[in-house]
This record gives C-alpha cells, sequence and structure tokens, in this order.
C-alpha cells in the first residue's frame, strides 16, 4: 500500500500555493524560502502576560526610531491578536507577493510592516492554528519579505513564552537583544520576570525592562496619580541584574490615537510620553551600538 504523501504545513500557510509549481515533497526546503538581507540590529518586544500595552509599545517605539532617520521593520509575530497595522493606520491594506518575496506595507516614511493582519481578508475571522502552522507562516515573515536595508528589526511577539517567542528565535538566528514590557502592578511584574529568565535562555541579551503606564497627572491639578503603583518594573530589573530602560505615563489620548493608526509619540510632540520614548529609543540605540562595537 502506498504511503500518503507528506502533507507540506509550509504550503499551507504561503500566500504563493495556488500559484507555485515547485511545492517541496516532504523535508525538501521551500524554493522560495530565501535568506533576505540581515537588519544591523534585531530586537524582540516581550511581556510575560497581556495587557501590558506591548503592541502599542513596539508601534511607537519603531516609529520613533524611524522618525529620526533609521530604517525600521516591524515583524508583528502576534498571530491570534495581531494589532500593529491598526495602531498604525495600515489595517485596510495587504501584503503582496513580488519576485524577492512579500513585500511589506510602508506605514510612514522609514516604517515598514508584515502582520497576520495584512494577509487576512476578514478582521472578525479568529487565526485557529496549532503551532506548527504558526512556525511556518513565522518563517514566511522570517525569511520570505523583501525589506530591503534595515537599521533595525522590530518583532512585536504575542505575551508569555511560548510557540510564536521560540519560533521567531530559531527563525531569525540572530537576535541582538530583548525589551521586556511590564505594568507596576505586582502581577505583571511577576510574569515579566519570566519573560527575562526566558531571554536569557535563549542566549538573547536582556536590553532592559520597560514600566509602562507608569503614573498619569491628573488633568485638573496637575498632581501624579499611580493607577498601577509604581517601581514594581525597575525592582525586578535590579533583582534580575538587568537594565531598567525607563517609565512611560498614562496618557488618556494613547487609547484614541491608537483607534486611529496614529502614533502618539508621533502626533503629540508636546506629550510627556513622547519625551520618555525618545530616551527610551536613545538607550536603545547606544546599547546595540556599543554591543556590536565590542
Amino acid at each position: 500500500m502506498k504511503k500518503p504523501e507528506k502533507r507540506n504545513l509550509q504550503c499551507d500557510s504561503c500566500v504563493k500555493r495556488e500559484d507555485c509549481k515547485q511545492q517541496p515533497k516532504g523535508g525538501v526546503p521551500c524554493p522560495e524560502d530565501l535568506e533576505q538581507a540581515s537588519p544591523r540590529h534585531s530586537i524582540m518586544i516581550m511581556s510575560g502576560k497581556g495587557g501590558v500595552g506591548k503592541s502599542s509599545f513596539s508601534a511607537n517605539l519603531a516609529a520613533v526610531l524611524a522618525s529620526r532617520g533609521a530604517r525600521v521593520g516591524i515583524l508583528d509575530a502576534d498571530i491570534h491578536g495581531p494589532n500593529i497595522p491598526r495602531m498604525l493606520g495600515i489595517g485596510d491594506r495587504h501584503l503582496e507577493a513580488g519576485p524577492s518575496g512579500l513585500r511589506p506595507v510602508e506605514a510612514m516614511e522609514n516604517l515598514k510592516v508584515v502582520s497576520m493582519a495584512l494577509l487576512s481578508s476578514d478582521a472578525d475571522r479568529p487565526i485557529v492554528w496549532r503551532g506548527p502552522v504558526k512556525h511556518n507562516l513565522i518563517r514566511q515573515f522570517a525569511r520570505q519579505v523583501d525589506w530591503g536595508e534595515l537599521d533595525f528589526l522590530v518583532v512585536d511577539l504575542p505575551p508569555g513564552t511560548g510557540d510564536e517567542p521560540l519560533s521567531v528565535a530559531k527563525l531569525l538566528g540572530r537576535m541582538d537583544g530583548s525589551v521586556v514590557v511590564t505594568t507596576p502592578q505586582e502581577v505583571a511584574v511577576l510574569d515579566s520576570r519570566k519573560a527575562v529568565v526566558f531571554s536569557q535562555m535563549l542566549d538573547i541579551p536582556v536590553l532592559g525592562i520597560v514600566e509602562n503606564m507608569s503614573g498619569m497627572s491628573c488633568p485638573h491639578c496637575g498632581g501624579r496619580i499611580d493607577l498601577f503603583r509604581t517601581g514594581g518594573g525597575e525592582k525586578a530589573a535590579q533583582e534580575l541584574r538587568v537594565p531598567f530602560l525607563g517609565r512611560i505615563p498614562i496618557d488618556p489620548e494613547m487609547v484614541e490615537l491608537c483607534d486611529e493608526g496614529k502614533p502618539l509619540a508621533i502626533h503629540r510632540p508636546s506629550s510627556p510620553v513622547r519625551a520618555a520614548y525618545l530616551e527610551l529609543a536613545s538607550k536603545i540605540q547606544k546599547q546595540l551600538e556599543a554591543a556590536q562595537a565590542s
């Protein structure tokens, strides 16, 4: 009896599967799986749990780096909840296949994006995939995207330490560092510590911890309000002996501008949030350049 042909899950998730005449058999590598030009710096944005503002951090950090003249790409590896395109105002756009691979969508000058949201035609349809199919989509994003020349590749990961972070670490091959995003509350800080240890287990340098949603100014009296306490991220950084990169305050306009696809750090030049992102971007850039020079 003839054995059934081994199904190639990489082809199942490939946008070229309808027209491809060279679909690989068994374990043969995909002919489209070509290494693209490596970015100067690759960083993972991680969080131990959801709801800490990791994707908004990724979008604003990338936008600030791009506004300073760096060529930046965002690889949105959150397959089940891909929010980066909406936050950058490109939710109605789609990735296209070109002769050199997938063409990323340009969100603004110097900033390109790939995301599951740019492949799906139905924003309400859930992605019900197991690990192997997710792994092969991330392979496409890692190896079949025509980024061009990049100074920074920012990888926005889903919360936790499961399939997607492991796939990114394996398929990209070289990550220059990770940034762990947390909020000051104890539950978030506990989970952020796991993200730090996870990064260290994979031999990816931890660039530091960022404490997001760290206080806000009262709109009436101007006094500081610590909605989720403060200092938890800095304390965790000290105990784990990794850098503390800084705090990002809450700005009520963040929600509105994210929904409109406008990064607050770009569209509100006088906001304390923009000042925080500029300082964070400088710290991260200096760390990466110092590591490259050593």
